[in-house]
């Protein structure tokens, strides 16, 4: 995507043919600032720290962090601790798993002077791969827009998503704003309600970010309006993204997602899930019993950071100092309340056989498990 006048993705390789660069989205909106990973103990901060953020970037640079760990050391104990750190920094996400089964099987019985080089290849293949998999969600979201719009005739499009599923939150193009940047430029008239998304606000710093770089119309509002907005017949479609989705079409977003999904049931309000297939958790059924919901540092609840008069970056305390607090994620949107899932194969029903449609080639390990 375009900042200014350059065209970025989120994440790429340095000129130094090993390092790699990230945009650093702690520092967005006030601030555009990349980052440099030379070491796969700068990767894993950078994912715990939500320096990237977002389920498709974190398997990418998880990839790379694994190259990272080989480019010093190339031997089986390096992989081995590579894995097992980078897997340990955000559990929710499925990509991350992903990707790192990904990079073991491409470089794990190579000789070892052929381990680097592979490693980078793969890591170069699953951001490409990525890229490919965004466009082609946005295609298919496309035409449910296309729907959308021309059943309601006239005026805007009100398009609700919640946290951000963009471009920086994949290699390039997103998830569930890949649909939206694609109608914005085919010249259909859509606005979009941006949930702020506390505690980090990643729709208020991100998604408004995003937006507004591309010229579509949009709103910021805080986390509870939803409801409201809907009720009154503002809302025409909600389109959020995902971090984990189970077999059964159970959805593991931010923490908020279910209660959008309750008030758009409520008012007969579509309710889309934008996902990758390497979102998809095959193995799991159930997500509120078996999907694990990170729990994050309580001071991004109790503090939050904007500008100061000075127009300097400051951070400052919304609760007691004595207040504990509780900081849950994500939460589970049960498949019952989610009207369809666009993915890079297609629209689906949020179900086993919805997905077994787009997915056959899974049919036959789900009927295994099944049968255990």
């Amino acid at each position: 995507m375009r900042i200014g006048e350059t065209w970025y993705r989120t994440i790429w390789l340095a000129d130094d043919g090993r390092s790699v660069d990230v945009i650093d989205q702690r520092a967005l909106p006030f601030s555009f600032e990349i980052m440099r990973l030379a070491t796969v103990e700068q990767a894993v901060h950078a994912i715990s720290e939500m320096v990237v953020r977002g389920a498709p970037l974190i398997g990418a640079t998880a990839a790379y962090g694994v190259c990272l760990a080989l480019q010093k050391n190339p031997m089986h104990g390096s992989l081995d601790r590579a894995l097992e750190v980078l897997a340990a920094t955000r559990p929710t996400a499925v990509n991350l798993r992903w990707a790192l089964e990904i990079m073991d099987e491409a470089v794990r019985f190579l000789p070892q002077d052929e381990r680097v080089a592979a490693a980078y290849r793969r890591a170069a293949r699953i951001c490409d791969e990525d890229v490919e998999i965004s466009k082609r969600i946005g295609e298919h979201g496309l035409a449910v827009l296309r729907g959308l719009a021309a059943a309601k005739g006239s005026g805007p499009l009100n398009i609700l998503t919640h946290c951000n599923a963009g471009w920086l939150a994949t290699v390039d193009w997103g998830t569930a704003l890949a649909p939206i940047y694609m109608a914005h430029d085919e010249g259909l008239d859509v606005h979009v309600w941006v949930d702020e998304t506390r505690p980090r606000n990643q729709g208020a710093s991100l998604t408004a970010y995003e937006l507004g770089a591309h010229g579509v119309p949009h709103s910021v509002v805080v986390d509870n309006a939803g409801g409201h907005l809907m009720q009154h017949g503002m809302v025409d479609v909600c389109i959020v993204g995902t971090d984990r989705t189970t077999a059964a079409g159970d959805v593991a977003n931010k923490i908020g997602t279910y209660l959008k999904a309750l008030a758009a049931r409520d008012n007969g309000v579509p309710f889309y899930v934008a996902l990758p297939q390497t979102t998809i958790d095959w193995h799991a059924r159930d997500g509120v019993a078996e999907i694990p919901i990170e729990q994050r540092d309580a001071r991004e609840v109790r503090f939050i950071r904007g500008l100061g008069p000075d127009g300097r970056v400051i951070e400052v305390e919304l609760t007691p100092p004595s207040s504990p607090a509780a900081n849950y994620a994500f939460d589970v949107t049960p498949a019952r309340l989610v009207t369809g899932f666009i993915t890079d194969r297609g629209v689906c029903d949020a179900s086993l056989e919805g997905l077994l449609g787009l997915f056959p080639e899974w049919e036959s390990d789900v009927r295994e498990e099944e049968a255990e």
